[in-house]
């Protein structure tokens, strides 16, 4: 039963509008999947707001609900999608498209698919210079463009009771903080400039958060984790959270570097590499968006190991990131990590990983539980106002913190994280599995 916490979270009636920004293969792989689960054709695997559980109290009290059992999550039967897209198919073309679900999945919710159409989208190849957007928003000014963009969130509004934004584009050239970032003034004084180091997923972002609506950043894009971000995000009750899917590599990355952590082995060099085909991979081939993708991929180490405290152990890493594009792979993405290991008297060993997976497929319900939780979360006293939603770090494979303070990558930390914090809003007592009361 939850406590007097639980009881002040707002309930989650009527519709709960999902907006994407881009609709590929993992908007159209989110979308798809989800009416499929309302049809009953599929099951949400991979979700842990649809099929995970959560401990309440002792090991013997036997209290073990599903997640959406006990915190007061959107149900899937009321979630409504909209979204953009720099090209004009709707749905259920851009999935064909996009070939990430057979074609049986996909004429089983055919007109479905095909009711969805995008609105024209914020496009600009200076910062994804290997597409070529034919949908795509006319403004004199960056501030023009953010204004049309409020206009479409204000008018799904209107059609629903509450909405979420999400990044599902494509990878933008790597971009640094710079003075436009600072601070609320500064960001709009560069929109009515056209600063270049604003760039669309900046203004999508912005545009959110100025209607006071939630923002998740699925690529590595400089997006939310900027100051005048955060101080939107505190000022409208709109939360922001990490950026990146953490889908493939470096999902098993975050699992294996704890555990050579825990058992004090070393690591003296690391190298991942990675063959994709689809837009992704076609995007990631420009060097400039690699680069945005490679900062993301590489933190994870450094963070989780943390060298400087144990340089015997990870003080000489070799860490080495490389993605490839490979049309005929489309979006089964393959990733081979090399990692040699050294243990007792400082012996080498090596572990060679060839994780054969399907990049939409792992990052499908990632978006799903981001958008639910993201939603609980404004609806929620306790935590719609901090800005930062570092409980959802688990999802991301650069997670966002306070500043000033160390992002936690272990995926292990960030899952009981994520799961005390539900517990916490629900006036549950925590968990820290110390278990010494049951020898008493």
């Amino acid at each position: 039963m939850a406590g007097e916490k639980g009881s002040a979270i707002q309930p989650a009636k009527g519709k709960l509008g999902v907006m994407t920004v881009g609709m590929g293969a993992v908007a159209t792989t989110l979308i798809a999947g989800v009416e499929a689960v309302r049809k009953g054709l599929a099951k949400p695997i991979g979700s842990v707001t649809q099929m995970g559980t959560i401990r309440l109290g002792k090991r013997t009290d036997n209290r073990t609900p599903l997640v959406k059992e006990f915190v007061p999550l959107a149900d899937l039967n009321d979630v409504v999608f909209t979204g953009w897209d720099i090209f004009p198919e709707d749905m259920y073309g851009a999935a064909s498209h996009a070939a990430v679900l057979d074609k049986d999945h996909l004429t089983s919710i055919k007109p479905f698919l095909e009711s969805i159409k995008p609105m024209p989208a914020v496009f600009d190849q200076y910062y994804v210079k290997r597409l070529h957007g034919t949908h795509v928003k006319q403004g004199k000014s960056k501030c023009d463009l953010a204004q049309q963009v409020r206009s479409d969130i204000q008018k799904f509004k209107s059609q629903v009771d509450r909405v979420v934004v999400i990044w599902c584009g494509s990878t933008e050239i790597f971009l640094e903080p710079t003075a436009v970032h600072q601070s609320v003034e500064a960001f709009e004084k560069g929109l009515v400039e056209n600063d270049p180091a604003i760039a669309p997923s900046q203004i999508y972002a912005y545009a959110a958060l100025k209607e006071g609506v939630p923002f998740a950043n699925g690529a590595p894009n400089l997006t939310v984790d900027l100051p005048c971000m955060i101080e939107l995000s505190r000022q409208n009750g709109a939360p922001i959270c990490g950026k990146d899917f953490k889908t493939g590599q470096t999902l098993i990355k975050t699992v294996l570097s704890p555990a050579f952590k825990a058992r004090m082995l070393g690591v003296s060099g690391w190298y991942s590499t990675n063959i994709l085909g689809n837009r992704d991979g076609e995007v990631l081939d420009d060097p400039e968006s690699f680069k945005t993708k490679e900062e993301s991929k590489l933190g994870v180490l450094d963070y989780i190991l943390q060298p400087e405290k144990y340089p015997d152990l990870y003080g000489n890493i070799y860490h080495k990131v490389r993605i490839n594009y490979y049309p005929p792979r489309g979006d089964n993405k393959e990733g081979w990590d090399n990692i040699d290991i050294f243990g007792w008297l400082g012996y080498p060993m090596q572990i060679k990983v060839d994780f054969l997976c399907r990049d939409s497929i792992l990052a499908a319900p990632i978006a799903l539980d981001l958008v639910l939780f993201l939603d609980l979360a404004q609806r929620t006293p306790a935590l719609r106002n901090i800005g930062i939603q570092e409980w959802l770090s688990f999802y991301f494979k650069s997670p966002q913190s306070a500043p000033g303070l160390y992002p936690e990558h272990d995926l292990f930390i960030q899952s009981m994280k994520l799961k005390n914090t539900l517990r916490h809003i629900m006036g549950e007592e925590l968990i820290t599995h110390l278990g010494l009361e049951y020898y008493d």
